[in-house]
C-alpha cells in the first residue's frame, strides 16, 4: 500500500475539490441494476461463493481510477494506489453484523482464499470489528450488500466526522428478469473526488468484467 501526494495547484480538480469540499461539502448517490447471470453460472460452475467474488471485482474496478483512491493523510491530500474492502459479516445467532476485512490482491483465487480464511477465524466475533484485535486498514473502503431486499436505491452520506472520500458500494438480492440474473447496486461518493463521469467509467467496466468473469 503507497500513499501518493497530491498536489492542489496542479491537479486538474484542483478548484473543484476546493469547492465541493470546503464550500459546498456535497455526496451524491445513484444505483442501477447490473447483469450478474455470466459471473454468477461462472462460481456456481466452480462451487464458489458470490460475495468474496463480487468484493473483489468491485474494489478491483474501483482501483483503476485515482479518483476513487483519494484520502488524506496527515494532513495531505492525495490517493492510495489500492483500495482494500471493508465489508460486513452477518450473524445468524443475534442477527447482528461485524466488520471485516480483506486486503485486495489481483489475483482472484489469493483473495477468495484469504477471504475464507478471513471467515474461519474471525467469522463468529461479534462487535463492530470482526478483526478486534487491529483497526482497519487506512485504505480500506465500505462495500456491503443488503441480501434481503431488492432495492430502487439506496444512499448512506456521512461527511460529518472527518474528510472521507472513498466510495461506497451497496448491493441488493439477485432477481431473475428476461431470462437473466440481475442484482441491484448502489454506489455513493463524495463530489469533490468524482463525477458523474467517473462513476459511468466504473460501472462500465464493472458490466464489462461481470459480462466475461470467469474462474
Amino acid at each position: 500500500m503507497t500513499f501518493m501526494p497530491i498536489n492542489l495547484q496542479t491537479w486538474s480538480r484542483g478548484q473543484m475539490f476546493y469547492y465541493y469540499s470546503k464550500i459546498a461539502p456535497t455526496g451524491y448517490s445513484l444505483t442501477v441494476t447490473v447483469d450478474i447471470t455470466q459471473m454468477h453460472a461462472a462460481l456456481k460452475s466452480k462451487d464458489l461463493k458470490f460475495f468474496p467474488a463480487y468484493l473483489w471485482l468491485i474494489t478491483k474496478t474501483l482501483n483503476k481510477q485515482i479518483e476513487f483512491k483519494v484520502a488524506e493523510k496527515d494532513g495531505q491530500l492525495g490517493y492510495y494506489d489500492i483500495l482494500t474492502p471493508l465489508y460486513a459479516t452477518f450473524h445468524d445467532d443475534d442477527k447482528t453484523f461485524s466488520l471485516m476485512w480483506t486486503e485486495y490482491h489481483e489475483d482472484f483465487t489469493v483473495f477468495y482464499q484469504n477471504y475464507m480464511q478471513n471467515q474461519i477465524q474471525y467469522g463468529g466475533n461479534h462487535g463492530v470489528l470482526a478483526q478486534a484485535q487491529t483497526l482497519p486498514p487506512e485504505n480500506s473502503y465500505v462495500v456491503s450488500c443488503v441480501p434481503w431486499i431488492s432495492f430502487k436505491h439506496f444512499a448512506v452520506h456521512s461527511y460529518e466526522n472527518k474528510s472521507y472520500y472513498f466510495p461506497s458500494v451497496e448491493a441488493g438480492k439477485f432477481y431473475e428478469k428476461g431470462g437473466k440474473l440481475l442484482m441491484a447496486l448502489s454506489i455513493t461518493c463524495h463530489h469533490a473526488t468524482t463525477d458523474g463521469y467517473h462513476v459511468n467509467c466504473f460501472l462500465e467496466q464493472l458490466q464489462r468484467e461481470m459480462d466475461c468473469f470467469y474462474v
